[in-house]
Order: C-alpha cells, then structure tokens, then sequence
C-alpha cells in the first residue's frame, strides 16, 4: 500500500505538460483532501526532475514558491509550458 507521500507524487506525476493542479486538489486526489500544507511542504523538498512540482500552485492562483529558483522561475516554466498563469508573482 502507498503512503501519503507516495500518492503525492504519483498524482504530481500525471499532471500533463501545460497544464497545473492545486496542492489542495494534489492533497484531494491523493486521499487527504485536508492535507494541502503538506502536499505543499512534500513538494518543497522535491529534487526529482520526474515530479514535476512546479505545476502545482496555490488555490488563489498564485504560483507559490519553488526550490528551484523561487517564484518567478517556477513562473516562466508554466508560460513556457503553455500554462494559463494569473498571478504576477
């Protein structure tokens, strides 16, 4: 059986190109829809190139933080993706 951070990841994975999902929509697929924080936190310490965390954003539309790079990075790989992007950083 998978473990929370598993299903995180999992769920992170199939995110397509272009495309973005909220943490509490991560946290909600991933069978803890309270655990959006931690989504956030799991992602946060993501290195993987395979988990695409920068698709996920926050539920305001904000893009959120990212470790590699900050905000503005994370930014301009959903532009260039094809993402929709409402927030100005």
């Amino acid at each position: 059986m998978k473990n929370f951070a598993e299903k995180v990841r999992e769920v992170v994975r199939g995110i397509p190109r272009g495309m973005t999902m909220t943490y509490k929509g991560v946290a909600k697929k991933a069978g803890s829809p309270g655990a959006s924080r931690a989504v956030g936190n799991l992602m946060a310490a993501n290195f993987n190139p395979k988990i695409p965390c920068h698709r996920v954003i926050r539920s305001d539309g904000k893009v959120g933080g990212y470790n590699r790079g900050g905000p503005a990075k994370k930014r301009a790989l959903l532009i260039k993706e094809g993402a929709l992007v409402r927030d100005a950083i």
